[in-house]
């Protein structure tokens, strides 16, 4: 009935307050519906160019604003869009929304609704509809949102429009690589988003790449904050494939955006969830900053900062990735989504920065003591990552792997020692370290201190386990010659059948620690038998 009426109220029965109060009672019923009647659709449609032709006229901004809300609610269902995915009518949200080329300011206040509810159509429609998405290159849309959001810098009560006009550059720039390679090359939008992000926050910078901390700081608002994920999600779409730098420009670019990052990781949101989020974000875009930039996460600390210091720098911000990760370890579920950004970090991280890796391993690898209990066993965070490394999420257990290896300075020795030869298999196949050595990368050359328990335990630690185990009794002790002939026999037939039947493929190690067929390594040892008697 409400469709009905609001259709005979857009064709200019009742005029501006009959449409607005009309819309209004339909969008105060609608306002949580996501689902929508195939049936009502030809007048949903219909609804859609009456409203737009609502739009196109002057009329008073209350009933602006009830139109849009109405087109935002129609603008759910995919399947209404054609109407609305015309260059005209894109042309008349655009205008609604402000977006343009002129420089200017945003002055009236009482328009302010219409802008939010313009944009966060164009999110709907943009989102919905491919055709939206072509349109909007034609028509320039990244180059106007990026020149709306330059309006918003230094003006008050604009966090909705900020924050609407950050989330339709998230979208564009996900869905359409052309516009994402334009707002990086062409836009300046690392620049123009980077400065959107900072003005969610209140810093005040102490040095080039410092922010001064505020340990008793207040927590951002909830505006402030769905701000600054928004900022956060269109710059990590706009940098992917960062991992070079080509220029100075670029270095301090990355360099500056690393230090909001740092202090962004250092604030609270409103509620625990949200900080949650916000913080994921950050990490999702640390990842993409090349690691070379990323030093600015540690920095020298002073004597009045009462702050968690490592050889005299500032580690705060490492501390907040620790617990991150643990945190998403102990949800135990969603590793890839959840775990692997900040895993994938820390990692690269360790790798490039000496001082990183040291502080992480004092405390994810601290000095062995008790070694009576497997190394997946226990509640530590070596405890958590090890059971990680034998995850059925392939993607997650290597990067969990590799997170230990790195932290062992890549010395297959010194990762036995922590996980035990069993839970490192996998990555020590995978890069061909079966017989022992260390990885590509160099690091220096300290060494690890064991502690005298683990020095007196070594010799009766089981290899596979990775843990004390008592000596146990040799079962073949009592045994004739003849019974442990019959019982090697007998396993020999098992493993003849197993390989017969394909259920296992008894494999070998190349000398140079790659795993191979067993057939393979014997030809290639009888060839080299060969050889060696030839010379004789």
């Amino acid at each position: 009935m409400e469709l009905e009426t609001s259709l005979e109220a857009v064709r200019g029965r009742g005029g501006a307050e009959g449409i607005e109060r009309v819309l209004g009672r339909y969008n105060e019923k609608n306002k949580a519906t996501f689902k929508f009647d195939p049936a009502d659709e030809e007048k949903r449609k219909k609804l859609c160019e009456g409203i737009l032709n609502v739009l196109e006229k002057d009329t008073k901004t209350s009933c602006q604003v009830a139109c849009l809300e109405a087109l935002r609610i129609l603008s759910r269902d995919k399947k209404v869009l054609v109407p609305v995915t015309t260059k005209e009518n894109m042309q008349i949200l655009m205008r609604l929304a402000k977006l343009d080329m002129t420089e200017d300011s945003l002055e009236d206040v009482s328009n302010f609704p219409v802008i939010v509810e313009a944009l966060k159509c164009l999110c709907n429609i943009v989102f919905n509809s491919a055709i939206a998405q072509k349109l909007s290159l034609e028509l320039n849309l990244a180059a106007m949102l990026c020149n709306l959001l330059k309006k918003c810098k230094d003006q008050q009560f604009v966090d909705d429009i900020k924050c609407f006009d950050l989330r339709l550059l998230f979208l564009l720039s996900l869905l359409h690589t052309d516009i994402r390679s334009q707002l990086h090359h062409e836009l300046q939008g690392l620049q123009v988003l980077t400065q959107a992000l900072e003005s969610s926050f209140s810093i005040r910078w102490t040095d080039k790449y410092k922010a001064a901390e505020e340990h008793e700081g207040s927590p951002l608002s909830l505006q402030e904050t769905d701000c600054a994920i928004e900022a956060l999600k269109a710059l990590f779409n706009v940098t992917l494939d960062s991992w070079n730098v080509h220029s100075e420009n670029e270095s301090h670019q990355f360099r500056y955006m690393a230090a909001i990052l740092r202090h962004c990781l250092l604030t609270v949101g409103p509620t625990e969830d949200k900080t949650e989020e916000l913080h994921s974000n950050a990490i999702n875009l640390l990842s993409n900053i090349p690691v070379s930039c990323l030093d600015v996460l540690i920095s020298p600390t002073t004597q009045e900062e009462t702050v968690l210091k490592y050889n005299g720098m500032n580690m705060d911000a490492i501390q907040v990735l620790l617990d991150f990760m643990e945190k998403r370890i102990d949800k135990g579920s969603s590793y890839r989504e959840g775990l692997t950004p900040v895993l994938s970090l820390l990692t690269e991280c360790c790798r490039a920065h000496r001082n990183i890796r040291k502080f992480i391993k004092a405390q994810v690898l601290p000095p062995l003591r008790d070694v009576s209990n497997r190394p997946e066993v226990g509640t530590t965070v070596r405890n958590k990552l090890v059971r990680l490394m034998t995850h059925v999420d392939l993607g997650v257990k290597q990067i969990a792997a590799e997170f230990l290896f790195v932290l062992c300075k890549e010395r297959v020795d010194s990762l036995l020692k922590y996980t035990g030869y069993g839970n490192a298999a996998g990555l020590l196949a995978a890069r061909g370290l079966l017989a022992g050595g260390r990885g590509d990368h160099w690091y220096s050359d300290d060494e690890d201190t064991d502690t005298e328990e683990y020095k007196s335990a070594k010799p009766n630690i089981n290899l596979i386990t990775g843990h004390l185990e008592e000596p146990m009794p040799n079962p073949m002790d009592e045994m004739t010659e003849e019974q442990k002939e019959y019982e090697a026999m007998k396993l020999v037939n098992m493993f003849d059948k197993l390989s017969r039947e394909e259920v296992i493929k008894p494999m070998g190690v190349r000398p140079d620690g790659t795993m191979t067929p067993l057939e393979e390594t014997i030809c290639q040892y009888q060839a080299k038998e060969q050889d060696s008697s030839d010379s004789d």
